[in-house]
């Protein structure tokens, strides 16, 4: 019974990262098949761009409302339901037969994956406290770059072979299937399951939001996070571009080198800012804050050095290094966010986080493309470093603690 209490916990981590393998696979594979969409329904690059944009702003706009769905009616359940209902979404995006239907499905796919991440988290960290918080999350995170490459590479090797909507009903029907087996495997945290005490009843969303927007150090890690997304969306909507006119890289050259050397590093920088950052908060408890301020400053001189050189071999050591830093940063933001927002709130607050971050940063990469004329995307990849190293400042100072009842 002991050796469950201890196992299960890491159990739920691996289920979850599936689940956000599924996620992001799920939500990329579209632009793997583009060819193929565009050669049967005749969608232009515009269009492409608006069904980007409309799951962009619905997952936004979504995210605060599920992380407090989250928070008051369970984990388990919003989990569940948001992998089935998207999974659902994925298999019947086969069957479109224009592109305003294909527009509809990837919104109700926008609401349906916000629901996950916020409850996700909040479970995962219900169930691991400050010995293997960090180790945790950042583990759960690597889901996101086995989805981002397994979206790219399978949907197009199936697409090409079985044709673009064998695409979604494979994907979708596997998703369905894992959803049912996550509803037996996976449980709320109990009394005897969880690290911390049970939360009380949830708070209404107004409330939710003004104790949480009020709680000491919140505010700077939100600004931080917005800060952080907007360099992830405006890299990885330029770099490509960037390297193919600045460099000369092919297209294929482009888009790989602009995404490879990136994840590798980010992969590495979650699981070493994880360990780091569990091992230092035995010591202090702003071990986690302060593996955060060095993974934003290492990664911000880097940021820099990609937008100025002009040397490719320290372009992609750059990039690397970058990637690494921002690994131990992403991994980390969940296990600070608890150390200030009780059990309650943390999906809600999460929430809000995701909707800045995604608002900011595809503000950002519009703006970008707008000012490529005048300040070119060097210019915008020199501006994201510098802010970036106000990020790193800003995390320095960050001292979460939960807000006292008095002042509530």
């Amino acid at each position: 019974m002991k050796v469950w209490k201890t196992a299960y916990p890491w159990l739920v981590v691996v289920l979850l990262l599936f689940v956000w393998m599924l996620n992001y696979l799920d939500r990329q594979v579209i632009f793997s098949i583009f060819p193929l969409l565009q050669a049967e329904l005749h969608i232009s690059t515009v269009q492409l761009g608006l069904l980007g944009t409309s799951f962009l702003w619905v997952y936004a706009f979504s995210s605060p409302l599920a992380g407090h769905l989250a928070d008051r009616f369970g984990s388990k359940r919003m989990i569940c339901f948001s992998l089935l209902v998207w999974s659902l979404i994925t298999l019947l995006t086969g069957y479109v037969r224009g592109y305003g239907q294909l527009v509809a499905m990837r919104s109700l796919m926008g609401v349906s994956e916000a629901c996950y991440l916020p409850a996700g988290l909040a479970m995962i960290a219900a169930y691991h406290g400050t010995w293997t918080r960090s180790r945790a999350v950042s583990l759960h995170y690597s889901g996101t770059y086995l989805g981002t490459v397994l979206g790219g590479t399978l949907g197009g090797w199936i697409g090409s072979r079985h044709g673009w909507r064998s695409v979604f009903n494979l994907f979708g029907g596997v998703g369905v299937l894992y959803a049912f087996v996550l509803m037996s495997l996976l449980g709320n945290p109990s009394a005897e399951t969880q690290v911390e005490e049970p939360p009380a009843r949830g708070k209404g969303f107004k409330e939710a939001a003004r104790v949480i927007l009020r709680t000491p150090g919140y505010r700077s890690l939100l600004t931080v996070f917005g800060i952080a997304s907007i360099c992830d969306w405006a890299i990885y909507t330029w770099f490509p571009l960037y390297l193919y006119e600045r460099f000369h890289f092919s297209l294929t050259s482009a888009g790989f080198t602009a995404t490879f050397w990136i994840r590798a590093g980010g992969f590495i920088g979650l699981l070493c800012g994880g360990m780091l950052a569990d091992r230092w908060a035995r010591s202090t408890d702003r071990g986690r804050v302060w593996t955060q301020t060095v993974g934003l400053g290492l990664a911000a001189p880097c940021l820099i050095v990609s937008s100025v050189t002009g040397n490719v071999s320290l372009l992609c050591a750059s990039m690397l290094l970058f990637g690494l830093g921002k690994g131990m940063y992403d991994g980390n933001t969940m296990p600070v966010l608890c150390e200030g927002v009780s059990a309650g709130m943390r999906a809600t607050a999460f929430g809000f986080l995701n909707f800045a971050g995604t608002i900011l940063g595809g503000t950002v990469a519009l703006t970008a493309g707008i000012l490529k004329a005048s300040i070119g995307l060097n210019g915008t990849f020199l501006g994201c470093g510098l802010l970036m190293l106000v990020a790193a400042a800003i995390t320095a100072r960050i001292r979460m603690r939960s807000l006292s009842a008095e002042s509530i």
